[in-house]
């Protein structure tokens, strides 16, 4: 919950926006500002406070307990044109609120954390439980000095300056190991522990038996991810509390899903009793990974539970990312997070240009000539299987004529995929032309090179027999220069001289062109690759100057009636 606390008639209306736009976030403070903070600080996770940073200080001072119990506090000023990240910039998340707070409120945002300020990610706002010299190796990353990463397990950690030898260390691991001088240690979530118990069994045995296996196996428990079990000890009370106590999950899985998974110890009595030759081994180890610790009991008389602990390996990560049409402004929030967040970056080597500057030092870059699609899509795929964090990089959307197919046909599910949409350049020209998309369309690429002439030409004449608006892509280039002919040949036999037609060439850059002219009139020597061309339907006009389709046929009735 994010406390909002003003003083000022302007402060109100900007506190007012805020709550407006994140009305199951942020809870209203009114009355004397001093009570106000204080509640809030006492009631929240965040602060935003639009007053002097000066009073803030003052007031919040008395209340601080330590950097990782104070809530995150960011002050905007009273012309609304700073986000300041004043307290808690990395464990209250107060650098990220002030980034939110700055793109709602047209504010620019201020952070004064030192990692932030040159980009590069704190380590201790990784999401993952960090011990040892924090300072003196963030330190080690900000000065440029050596920083040796040593990664036990794989995990898709976010691109960090770091080289195979130095004086400083960052390790990454689910071992029972104390952070050494100049080190950090970083505790990814690969352990599964499987658990089955009898009825009634106390939180205290098996919590004991979990953490005396894990310590026995010199595993740390902070590296724990969850605990499963079957479907029919999801609501034993002792399972439920150790994993409340650990403060992971509880995840089950039916009898019959357990049954199916092979595991070397298995026994009558589960069998008999829920339906399964094993619990915890097959509990463990049903998402796949190496068994570490094969089932054993707890030392209690009758022993009452049983556990066992998988690693499971760190699965990398694949984002597909659509860069939109060109614009940095149509280049999307979510876009931009990804890209922070890729340590490897794979894509055309115009594309990359593009958006070089918002990569975080660090960054690997794969870049590639055009024609490259399948191979793009195989080297991304094969990094991700690695247990990096990958971002895969296509103009518009990638899923339109673009990266996302050809890098899902390599994937399999050992690797986690996110797409991330952007704006095609269908949609930034037909905002640029007007509204030649308000009713059905359809976007057909006259490129041949990978679907043959006979299928595309199909596809024309059932846009054209349908009446629906077409936008061409890769309409025309210096090797094929006749398939936009023929393809506006198709479409003038179920359509009037007269229908409207939008040429846009490099939409949303700064040599872009339009222009709007007639299906009769166009000139196909005059578009190239770099072009997309907006065919309308017969009842989309030319008014004023702009290509529009009408949401109906009723507006086009009336208007043949008026003529």
């Amino acid at each position: 919950m994010i406390g909002l606390i003003s003083a000022t008639a302007a402060g109100a209306a900007a506190r007012d926006r805020l709550a407006a736009a994140w009305p199951d976030r942020t809870r209203v403070y009114e009355g004397p500002v001093g009570d106000a903070v204080r509640a809030a600080f006492a009631q929240c996770e965040q602060l935003v406070c639009f007053l002097a940073t000066g009073a803030v200080v003052r007031l919040v001072a008395p209340l601080l307990s330590g950097k990782t119990e104070d809530p995150g506090v960011v002050c905007v000023d009273e012309g609304g044109r700073f986000a300041v990240s004043l307290l808690g910039g990395h464990a209250g998340g107060a650098n990220e609120l002030a980034r939110e707070v700055g793109a709602l409120l047209d504010a620019e945002p201020v952070v004064t954390t030192a990692t932030d300020a040159v980009d590069l990610p704190g380590l201790d706002t990784l999401g993952l439980p960090v011990e040892g010299d924090v300072a003196g190796v963030s330190r080690a990353l900000l000065d440029g000095e050596a920083v040796a990463l040593r990664a036990e397990v794989a995990w898709p950690l976010p691109p960090l300056p770091v080289a195979e030898e130095g004086s400083y260390t960052i390790r990454l691991t689910d071992r029972l190991v104390e952070a050494a001088e100049r080190e950090v240690v970083l505790r990814p979530p690969t352990l599964v522990v499987g658990v089955g118990a009898s009825k009634g069994a106390p939180a205290e045995e098996v919590l004991g038996l979990v953490e005396g296996a894990l310590r026995e196996a010199g595993l740390s428990v902070a590296s724990v991810a969850e605990l499963a079990t079957v479907d029919a000890k999801a609501e034993e009370a002792g399972i439920v509390e150790a994993a409340q106590r650990l403060g992971v999950p509880l995840v089950t899985y039916s009898a019959g899903e357990l049954a199916g998974v092979d595991v070397p110890n298995p026994s009558d009595a589960p069998l008999a009793a829920v339906g399964t030759p094993s619990v915890a081994e097959a509990a463990a180890l049903v998402g796949g990974g190496e068994l570490l610790v094969p089932k054993r009991k707890s030392a209690a008389s009758p022993a009452m539970a049983t556990c066992a602990v998988v690693r499971r390996p760190g699965r990398g990560r694949l984002a597909v990312v659509g860069l939109g049409p060109g614009a940095r402004d149509l280049l999307t929030p979510r876009a931009q997070a990804e890209l922070r967040r890729a340590s490897v970056l794979v894509g055309l080597d115009q594309y990359v240009d593009q958006i070089r500057d918002l990569l975080r030092p660090g960054t690997r870059i794969l870049e590639s000539g055009l024609g490259a699609e399948e191979e793009r899509a195989r080297t991304a795929v094969e990094e991700a299987r690695k247990g990096q964090a990958v971002a895969l990089i296509g103009s518009g959307d990638a899923g339109v004529y673009a990266m996302a197919s050809p890098a899902l046909a390599e994937a399999s599910d050992d690797i986690d995929v996110v797409g991330v949409p952007g704006v095609t350049a269908a949609l930034a020209a037909g905002a640029i032309l007007g509204a030649p998309l308000g009713h059905d369309h359809v976007s057909i690429s006259l490129s041949d090179l990978h679907t043959p002439w006979e299928v595309i030409e199909r596809r024309v004449r059932a846009a054209a027999e349908a009446d629906i608006v077409v936008t061409f892509y890769n309409p025309r280039s210096r090797g094929r220069d006749w398939q936009l002919p023929k393809a506006l040949g198709i479409l003038a036999e179920h359509r009037t001289p007269r229908t409207p037609v939008g040429v846009v060439r490099n939409a949303s850059r700064p040599d872009e062109s339009s222009r709007l002219t007639t299906l009769g009139s166009l000139d196909p020597a005059t578009v190239d690759m770099m072009t997309v061309v907006t065919v309308g339907n017969t009842a989309t006009r030319d008014i004023a100057g702009r290509m529009v389709t009408p949401r109906g046929y009723r507006w086009q009735s009336a208007q043949e009636g008026s003529e």
